[in-house]
């Protein structure tokens, strides 16, 4: 009876550990920086172009940008699960992995911290890494807590506007429903494009009318459009308070805009910033 029980409580781990993925792509770069977090990289062999930290993503194989996939190149990896928000894309490409029998796990688009930690404890419950994801979200928590007293130490709140650029388009802003909008919100400012959702173009009456005191761009950004100096070349943006105090603040596309683990020391160094330009 003693071999038996024995040999029982070998077997039953092993078949419980079957269903497990062995083989992961993740599609977006917050839930590349949760699946390193839960120590659980060793079952990467993929992920998208946004992908970049920590340092060791970038050596991935890369199966394009997340908006614009195709299968024949997630496939070629041999996934048995892929990772991805419903911001991934096209919904033919998704289609078609699904068709092939390859599992995907389809997460929110986080745009708060609750969002982040539902997508971490799902992520570790698909990987089996919930002792991984107890410590992580305890840590969020305590920076979670470290950013509210700093919010509830400053009485003044700051208008931000944030500025998209991509290389060779025209520059647009951030109003509500974006990742931008979120992560403002969270830093304790408020965003003064508040008349529309998503990204739009603008004119210099909409930007001066705004009346900015920070501008808040990414840093890839800045560096496509020249820097600081050119930025202010941006018609209207001279003449409001962000422009005049030349108070722009820069921070990675990833670490701003991503809602992964770091957002909210991402919120907190926003909120220092603003103060000390």
């Amino acid at each position: 009876m003693r071999l038996i029980f024995a040999l029982c409580l070998i077997i039953i781990p092993l078949s419980l550990q079957a269903d497990i993925p062995k083989r992961i792509i993740t599609i977006g770069g917050s839930l590349t920086e949760i699946v390193y977090a839960l120590e659980a990289q060793s079952l990467l062999v993929g992920s998208d172009t946004t992908s970049y930290y920590p340092k060791a993503a970038e050596s991935l194989p890369k199966v394009g940008y997340q908006r614009t996939l195709s299968a024949e190149g997630i496939l070629s990896l041999q996934p048995d699960l892929i990772i991805a928000t419903e911001e991934a894309g096209p919904p033919v490409v998704l289609k078609q992995l699904q068709s092939t029998g390859v599992s995907l796990l389809s997460l929110t688009a986080s745009r708060s911290l609750e969002d982040v930690k539902n997508n971490i404890r799902s992520i570790a419950t698909a990987l089996d890494r919930s002792e991984q994801a107890d410590v992580l979200l305890k840590q969020l928590d305590l920076e979670s807590e470290a950013l509210q007293r700093a919010l509830k130490e400053t009485d003044e709140s700051k208008k931000v506007l944030f500025i998209l650029q991509h290389a060779g388009g025209a520059p647009m802003v951030a109003g509500k429903g974006t990742a931008a909008n979120s992560i403002i919100l969270l830093s304790g400012a408020t965003n003064v494009v508040t008349g529309f959702e998503g990204y739009k173009p603008f004119t210099p009456e909409a930007i001066v009318a705004m009346q900015p005191e920070i501008v808040l761009v990414t840093t890839q950004g800045l560096e496509q459009v020249g820097g600081i100096e050119s930025l202010l070349k941006v018609p209207g943006l001279a003449q409001t308070p962000a422009g005049k105090n030349k108070h722009i603040v820069e921070m990675d596309s990833l670490l701003l805009l991503g809602f992964g683990p770091r957002t909210a020391q991402a919120a907190l160094t926003l909120h220092q910033m603003y103060f000390d330009p």
